[in-house]
């Protein structure tokens, strides 16, 4: 009986060693300011057991309401942010409220920069990945944009959000 127990001891110890943990994947991002804003920030993206957790902290907003978007490409040479394209949409669908009927990927929505023209932003959701390769949900090398103005969730293909005044590369 002694032996029967020390074996399943040891079993449950080799499982217990063995069992591997899905791993968190982080990324750190930077915005650079751009169309003659003074914008600056940073955001990360958490991935941990299938959920993508967003966070964007921003300074040197005009106080208000602001969108942010990802975009198609993870390039931000353009002095008005153009260069990261339109807003990621790899399902086709019509521009929207993130969770509300149809939206783009991409269509984060809008946050409030207090008086100090600081601003926080947070998603969490399992419609992202980083780097899984699966090109409906995969955020690598895209381009993450903060707009001027405020996103009114109806305007086709972008909801009207103005001037692209913080780009950032969603790159590694």
């Amino acid at each position: 009986m002694k032996n029967i127990v020390l074996s399943i001891i040891v079993i449950i110890a080799v499982i217990i060693g063995c069992k591997t943990s899905i791993p968190e994947n982080k990324l750190n991002i930077a915005f650079t300011s751009k169309s003659d804003s003074h914008v600056t920030g940073n955001a990360t993206f958490l991935e941990k057991n299938g959920v993508v957790t967003f966070t964007a902290n921003m300074s040197g907003l005009e106080p208000g309401v602001h969108a942010i978007h990802i975009h198609e490409k993870s390039d931000c040479s353009a002095a008005d942010g153009s260069s990261a394209g339109g807003h990621w949409n790899p399902t086709f669908k019509k521009h929207g409220k993130w969770g509300v009927g149809e939206y783009h990927k991409g269509d984060i929505g809008n946050f409030t920069a207090d008086a100090n023209g600081n601003g926080t932003i947070k998603l969490t959701t399992s419609e992202w990945c980083i780097g899984c390769g699966d090109q409906t949900k995969d955020i690598l090398g895209k381009g993450l944009i903060v707009h001027k103005g405020t996103d009114d969730y109806v305007s086709q293909p972008a909801g009207n959000a103005g001037a692209r005044v913080a780009c950032s590369a969603i790159i590694k």
